[in-house]
């Protein structure tokens, strides 16, 4: 290609020259002569480049060549793209050194803001009350607890659990058939392969992890699609469902009412079961809380749930509420004694719940989340209004629409910025067939609150330009 001048001056007040030139396509000769033009110190720190609309005008490329090229230098660290600040050069960007070897090109610099999604801001910890809680609990404990721990679980955790999650949950269950584990993941390992079998029906998007669970116990997953109404069931053709339908994961939005029924009566005639991960249940905002779908029919649906985000995920305890023809079949593949969770958090637990502090905590960290989300939302709705941010209306993260093609380039540019998150795509079935759509996964409950200003900046200023 020829060299070209931008003759920008109208908009910038100064002429742009850019040796355009090599082989690989328009987008490298553009990213090759920018990141040079920069390199060779031409292009200082604070320098602000035309429009992408604009340089795209005046060398006659595409539109989408020139802001891939942007994003890609964004990611990279050379650029940054402010929203009503437009796209500069980055302030850690320096002129190429005089050297016989190259520069080996920096990486990311560490994390300095966790928005990953899952989990809760653990300064947030209700140490006070726990504690308090944990000294009732062993004051009162009697002597067996100390001995060999019942598989089922401590039956003042199981009692306390099926009042409580009958009073804000609409789990229909009795504490026989509850049974104590370590936490979602660990529930699924007690029922694959030892106690349910493949193919299992999952949504099209989930964690990889729980993926990982199926393959190790040689289940084949079958991904369902997903719309406006959550996963799309009316056409299941496995005995067997796995979804989240308080509030699905990662994409939001909770599952349809018309669904939750057609999804039961399937199980229902298939002599199947449907498990309900109930993720972000106790965490809605914008309405009231959405029941659980084993209210319905508890002989068909297995409950699951935990504390990992609603206290923390250090505390390693969770539960399954089961149909009564599955306890024996769980409790087996459990073992004779109780190899997981502690008796003292178990005991503490129940306690925290009957005391009413785990009402109390839940109603407080609502309200954190619940402003949280709201500061993200604003700050997209100012500074980046073309990014559309979804299933805020419950949970502990949102998803941010991105424009097709940029996800990759924003997940590097976050990087670049400290940021810890994932990209969409990171959360999808390899086997689904829906549509593809580009987005960023964005936790708001990890960071602490006095950081969570900064976190929200410096998202803002990763993502891609409109």
């Amino acid at each position: 290609m020829a060299d070209s001048w931008v003759n920008s001056g109208e908009r910038l007040g100064a002429d742009l020259h850019l040796e355009l030139a090599g082989t690989g396509g328009k987008r490298a000769a553009l990213i090759t002569a920018l990141r040079d033009a920069v390199r060779s110190g031409r292009l200082t720190p604070g320098t602000r480049l035309p429009p992408y609309r604009s340089l795209a005008a005046d060398l006659g490329l595409a539109r989408n060549t020139v802001a891939d090229a942007y994003a890609e230098l964004v990611a990279e660290g050379w650029l940054t793209a402010v929203q009503g600040s437009g796209t500069r050069v980055a302030d850690r960007a320096e002129p190429l050194t005089r050297s016989r070897t190259p520069k080996k090109a920096p990486g990311p610099p560490e994390p300095r803001h966790n928005l990953r999604q899952g989990q809760p801001d653990a300064t947030s910890f209700p140490r006070a009350d726990w504690l308090a809680a944990a000294r009732r609990a062993l004051n009162v404990a009697p002597h067996d607890a100390f001995g060999p721990g019942d598989p089922r679980g401590r039956r003042e955790l199981r009692e306390a659990l099926a009042g409580y999650l009958a009073r804000a949950r609409g789990v229909r269950t009795s504490p026989e058939r509850i049974v104590v584990c370590s936490g979602f993941a660990h529930a699924l390992r007690l029922l694959f392969p030892a106690v349910l079998s493949g193919p299992l029906a999952v949504e099209s998007y989930g964690l990889a992890f729980h993926r990982s669970i199926f393959t190790t116990a040689r289940v084949e997953t079958v991904p369902l699609a997903l719309d406006e109404k959550g996963a799309v069931v009316e056409d299941l053709a496995t005995r067997n469902v796995l979804l989240t339908p308080a509030h699905q994961f990662p994409t939001g939005g909770p599952l349809h009412h018309d669904r939750r029924t057609a999804v039961v009566g399937h199980v229902r005639a298939s002599g199947g079961v449907l498990i309900e991960d109930d993720y972000d249940g106790e965490f809605r905002y914008d309405r009231k809380p959405v029941g659980a779908v084993q209210g319905l029919d508890p002989e068909h649906v297995v409950y699951a749930g935990s504390v990992s985000k609603s206290l923390s995920p250090g505390l390693r305890l969770g539960w399954l509420v089961l149909p009564e023809h599955l306890v024996d079949a769980v409790l087996a593949a459990k073992g004779e004694r109780e190899a997981w969770a502690g008796v003292l958090d178990q005991l503490t637990l129940a306690e925290f719940i009957g005391a009413g502090a785990y009402d109390k905590h839940i109603r407080r960290m609502r309200q954190r989340y619940r402003r949280r989300r709201d500061v993200l939302v604003q700050a997209l709705a100012e500074r980046a209004p073309h990014v559309v941010p979804t299933g805020v209306a419950a949970g502990l993260h949102a998803v941010l629409r991105l424009p097709p093609g940029t996800e990759k380039s924003a997940v590097k540019a976050a990087a670049w910025q400290g940021l810890a998150l994932d990209g969409l795509a990171a959360f999808r079935h390899p086997a689904a067939t829906m549509s593809t759509v580009d987005g960023l996964v964005v936790g708001y409950a990890t960071p602490p609150e006095h950081a969570y200003a900064a976190a929200v900046d410096e998202l803002c200023r990763a993502l891609p330009p409109a």
